[in-house]
């Protein structure tokens, strides 16, 4: 009989890194960042109109601390805390955990690697 391992890799459990890696792939040819967090949607009616809808893996990182909610825009964020964003380096440094070529932006963005050269601006 063998042990499987009950704590998480890099502090995020097997949901919490989907859902991260999720909400920082490209979506619609737009690279999300770090800095701007993750948009969550509202809800429209009944007796939570108006407030964010949180999934359950968005609430556990709530909750856990790692990630805090910003209502200070138009439309709530998610953003990653102090120590969210320590997990998510540890994270994204790991090759298993977040493909390295997939998540560029976000490796160079958290200052795992450094921004190449050849980018910025042609002239």
């Amino acid at each position: 009989m063998t042990k499987m391992q009950t704590v998480p890799i890099a502090g995020f459990t097997l949901s919490e890194r989907a859902y991260i890696r999720n909400e920082l792939d490209m979506i619609f040819s737009t690279l999300p960042t770090v800095v701007e967090g993750f948009m969550l949607k509202t809800w429209r009616g009944g007796p939570e109109a108006g407030k964010p809808k949180l999934s359950p893996v968005a609430k556990g990182l709530v909750e856990r601390g790692l990630m805090r909610l910003d209502t200070g825009q138009r439309l709530p964020r998610l953003v990653f805390t102090e120590a969210g964003l320590a997990e998510l380096r540890t994270m994204m440094a790991d090759r298993r955990l977040a493909d390295p070529k997939k998540f560029a932006h976000i490796r160079q963005e958290l200052g795992i690697d450094p921004v190449s050269e050849t980018e910025g601006p042609q002239g």
